[in-house]
């Protein structure tokens, strides 16, 4: 009874956070003011100031994720209403996936490298241009830490949506193939949600590019692992 009461405290008090989020992200509407970086940071500062561990925050945090699965399937439905047009345009949006998966990997590597940090966060940190769950097991195979691997990809989805519009502003990207290839292969699900708030025909290129990029990193970060390192 304990663990339903507080699940259902967690559950509704990270409801109530992306609230929040939405309506200050509506009232500015600044790509760093995203609902769920707002929801994010509201949430990290509540566990903190009132010391609640992580453990019993996800007893509800749990059911949340459970809908993860869900959630990314219904991006298919913006998938099915521009079939035709993503048919026309599939050589470019692989092409340009598979090409920034693999800079991805790469850059992850030598700046890693550059800066003098140990191998097991490296290998943690290959394959953070994935979603979750392939970033997890990819990090396990090649010998980093799954955990850690999971805050990397946290960390380039929430990076990549804040400073999204300043990079594609600044390099003069506006076409819908080059913004979703790029936000797809570099935030995923964070970046793809918010690509489909600007533009459907944008998140249904987000949405392709994330998967394709998950299919990359899984072929290509064992690979670069054992070559580079």
């Amino acid at each position: 009874m304990n663990d339903l009461i507080i699940g259902l405290v967690a559950v509704i008090g990270t409801i109530v956070c992306y609230f929040i989020g939405l309506k200050a992200y509506q009232q500015w509407r600044y790509t760093f003011m995203a609902p769920v970086i707002i929801a994010t940071l509201i949430l990290v500062l509540s566990l903190f100031l009132f010391q609640i561990p992580y453990e019993i925050y996800m007893i509800g945090g749990g059911w949340i994720n459970h809908l993860l699965g869900p959630a990314v399937v219904a991006l298919a439905y913006p998938l099915y209403e521009h079939r035709d047009t993503l048919k026309q345009l599939t050589f470019p949006i692989l092409t340009g996936t598979v090409i920034g998966g693999i800079v991805g990997i790469s850059s992850g590597i030598l700046l890693s490298k550059w800066a003098g940090v140990g191998e097991e966060i490296i290998y943690s940190l290959i394959p953070k241009n994935s979603t979750t769950p392939v970033a997890m097991e990819v990090a396990s195979g090649i010998g980093g830490i799954e955990s850690l691997a999971a805050v990397f990809v946290m960390i380039a989805g929430i990076g990549g949506s804040m400073l999204s519009s300043f990079i594609l502003k600044f390099t003069r990207v506006h076409h819908y193939i080059g913004t979703g290839v790029g936000i797809g292969s570099a935030s995923h699900a964070i970046g793809t949600a918010i690509a489909m708030e600007r533009d459907p025909l944008e998140g249904s290129v987000s949405t392709i590019a994330m998967v394709v990029s998950a299919v990359v990193v899984s072929v290509v970060a064992p690979l670069f692992a054992g070559w580079w390192m």
